[in-house]
């Protein structure tokens, strides 16, 4: 694939994937008669043209703005929120995928298939097994703690205007592999907490370890999430069959939203020096931090636990940075 897109290509996939959706969207919202529901989820459609517009930018996925603004703020349940990211995602994030594809930006390919092929089965595990245990204000803190971390690290990695990225990952050993893989399961698991995660734990991952550049790191990490978010949509509206209906109008008021902003924010990216990219990602983790943090208010011992987990944080991923650059 081309490294450099030609911005005034027309991306025809994707406008034919926006006529589909909407037309569907549409009929469906005519044939119901539901357009009170605009009104009453004024909010949620809000904090989604936000959260549209980082998922296709970064490969933090929507729910990283979404779920704790509705589950802090919005006082949303945590499972109304996380199934409504897994839905809204399935379409914006498809948006998104579609879009980079289209446009043939530039992937890492390797990255995309051992990821993905293990966070599915890290969904699954995460769903049944870690889920009814988790406390989420608690698990949101943790999440927030350690991607502020990495935010500090890839700040500070990028200082240097000559910073070396590489644009692939190099001939895979049996080692890369199975630690491709074992990110990709532990990204399943997170995100069967929150609706996201395998994408930003990853990329966090190969951006450190292997110095892929942020400009590949970020919309391979679009389609990680992309095939995550699919499969998890149909594992709670199908499978398990908990989606509710509180969900679903939420789902509804969006569609017409994230189906242009996470394009468009794939499409700014294509613009943006590499630099600039990962000093966006630092800002937007950082933010989130902030976010959480006046939100959740913690006490002192969970503010303490916090800082403990960045400081690990930033040790870990300044760790793992130097291991490569000695391989």
């Amino acid at each position: 694939m081309s490294a450099n897109p030609n911005p005034a290509s027309r991306p025809w996939f994707y406008l034919s994937y926006v006529v589909l959706i909407l037309c569907v969207w549409s009929y469906f919202v005519l044939d119901k008669d539901v357009w009170a529901l605009f009104f009453r989820q004024w909010q949620v459609m809000t904090t989604m043209v936000f959260g549209a517009f980082i998922a296709g930018s970064s490969p933090e996925g929507s729910a990283s703005i979404a779920y704790p603004v509705f589950t802090l703020l919005l006082k949303i349940s945590p499972d109304d929120a996380r199934n409504f990211a897994f839905a809204i995602q399935s379409i914006g994030m498809t948006a998104a995928s579609i879009y980079i594809l289209n446009k043939k930006m530039k992937l890492e390919w390797h990255y995309i298939q051992y990821v993905t092929l293990f966070g599915l089965p890290g969904l699954l595990v995460g769903t049944w097994f870690l889920l009814p245990y988790i406390v989420p204000a608690t698990a949101k803190l943790i999440f927030v703690s350690l991607w502020f971390g990495f935010g500090l690290v890839l700040w500070w990695q990028n200082r240097n205007k000559e910073a070396a990225r590489l644009d692939s990952l190099p001939v895979l050993k049996t080692k890369d592999k199975m630690l491709l893989s074992t990110f990709g399961f532990m990204g399943g698991l997170i995100s069967s907490l929150f609706g996201t995660g395998i994408n930003i734990l990853s990329y966090c991952f190969i951006v450190s370890y292997y110095r892929i550049s942020e400009k590949i790191a970020t919309p391979s990490s679009v389609l990680i999430m992309t095939v995550e978010t699919l499969f998890g949509f149909y594992l709670h509206a199908i499978v398990l069959n908990d989606f509710s209906a509180r969900s679903f109008d939420m789902w509804l008021a969006c569609i017409p939203l994230v189906i242009f902003f996470a394009p468009l924010g794939s499409y700014v990216i294509q613009f943006l020096p590499r630099r600039r990219v990962a000093q966006f990602l630092s800002i937007v983790l950082m933010i989130q931090y902030i976010g959480a943090m006046l939100v959740l208010r913690p006490p002192m011992l969970m503010t303490a636990f916090s800082l403990a987990l960045i400081t690990a944080s930033v040790i870990s991923f300044m760790w793992l940075s130097r291991q490569r650059n000695k391989a």
